[in-house]
């Protein structure tokens, strides 16, 4: 599909530390089967380059970008922005510089939001590979928002690679079931 009606863009840098939260998103839900009018990306840096030719304003309706933010709350606590909404200085890291003036734009015909996990180590300049415990632990959270966002239902037996411990919510690794998963492969 060349231009889906929903675009997921998972945008970060995994060399360092939380900034990797995005493309950990994006990769767990890659696993899923998702509808045929929905595409998730491992979008990197979130530049234009890769998150732009995936849109097309006749077609894609849903924009959904998933990073860290900075809205001064726990690390691993979750949020949600409309375009609008979004505090100045929020989004962490130089890869949203140039950015959020062309989603503002991309939001007068698309509707944007953006997933925002609030990190605890950013490590730029220094690398460091591997997420936080805290922001690990909100990456099944943030998949069960994306997956109500975009009208998936789910209920299926939960499929999920991640300890159990990282699950909050109605999941039961020990028993296979629970309401965390869409159709994920085996």
């Amino acid at each position: 599909m060349l231009y889906p009606e929903i675009v997921i863009a998972g945008c970060g840098n995994p060399l360092f530390a939380d900034d990797g939260f995005g493309p950990a998103v994006a990769e767990e839900l890659m696993k899923f089967t998702l509808p045929g009018n929905v595409k998730a990306v491992d979008a990197g840096l979130c530049g234009p380059q890769f998150v732009f030719p995936l849109l097309d304003p006749e077609v894609t309706r849903k924009l959904i970008i998933i990073d860290i933010a900075d809205f001064g709350a726990k690390p691993g606590s979750i949020t949600r922005f409309q375009i609008g909404d979004m505090p100045g200085g929020s989004l962490i890291g130089e890869h949203t510089g140039g950015i959020m003036e062309s989603l503002r734009q991309i939001g007068k015909t698309i509707d944007v939001t953006i997933i925002g996990c609030q990190p605890k180590c950013v490590t730029d300049p220094e690398m460091v590979i591997g997420l936080s415990d805290e922001v690990t632990r909100s990456i099944p959270k943030t998949i069960r928002i994306v997956l109500d966002m975009i009208g998936v239902q789910y209920g299926t037996p939960c499929r999920l690679p991640c300890p159990e411990e990282i699950v909050t919510g109605n999941c039961d690794h020990s028993t296979g079931t629970g309401s965390l998963t869409a159709e994920v492969p085996e």
